[in-house]
């Protein structure tokens, strides 16, 4: 049956590096200014509790983290995001719009860690009771490359992030994988362009996805 909810939700994703946290926030500027409800958000995080849990997850200094106990910890801030943050935005016919999603987890731990896709995203499905987004874009960059954007300025790599290039090749395959299966709900782009072409395309989805709506 689907889903009937007013409000439009949008996800970011890509390794790290790939510049969703900027491309997110251009889109949720351009919405705001053509008079849409935005909610701009990013995970782990979004709740009081899962920033606690970002730091505990990301940061460094916190002793051995497993990849059962990093998968787990991840879904726990995700069931909190969807359920205080995110419906209660769409009930209310806002465009969400976070930085990051299920996606992460599927191709970080579960292809990352080796734990399997089909086990974290049955974990994470129940842990959102089975929200989708309804649009993904997806920023696909090197490893490499997404090295180079990280370390070009003074701040440290987080835990995920300093893990070795073949992590995070791992990482990519598992992400064009997932956009390969579902198209239809994808929007992926080539990390390395222009900034603005980039805000440019995403804009133009979200826009007929919007209007389609109406």
């Amino acid at each position: 049956m689907p889903d009937q909810r007013p409000g439009l939700f949008i996800a970011f994703e890509g390794g790290d590096g790939a510049g969703k946290s900027t491309q997110a926030a251009r889109l949720a500027e351009a919405l705001e200014l053509l008079g849409f409800s935005v909610l701009r958000t990013r995970e782990p995080g979004g709740t009081p509790i899962g920033e606690k849990l970002r730091s505990l997850v990301l940061d460094h200094g916190h002793g051995t983290i497993d990849p059962r106990t990093e998968a787990l910890m991840f879904a726990a801030s995700r069931a909190a995001h969807a359920s205080q943050v995110i419906r209660p935005a769409l009930a209310q016919g806002s465009v969400v719009i976070t930085d990051r999603y299920i996606d992460s987890s599927v191709a970080y731990q579960g292809a990352g860690r080796d734990l399997g896709t089909v086990d974290v995203r049955r974990l994470n499905e129940w842990a959102t009771e089975g929200l989708e987004p309804d649009l993904t874009v997806l920023l696909d960059v090197h490893p490499g490359d997404g090295r180079d954007r990280r370390t070009a300025g003074d701040v440290a790599e987080d835990r995920l992030e300093s893990e070795p290039d073949d992590f995070h090749a791992r990482i990519r395959a598992a992400f064009l994988e997932l956009a390969e299966a579902r198209p239809e709900t994808y929007l992926v782009l080539p990390a390395q362009d222009a900034i603005e072409d980039l805000a440019a395309q995403i804009l133009g989805r979200v826009r007929d996805l919007l209007g389609s709506r109406t």
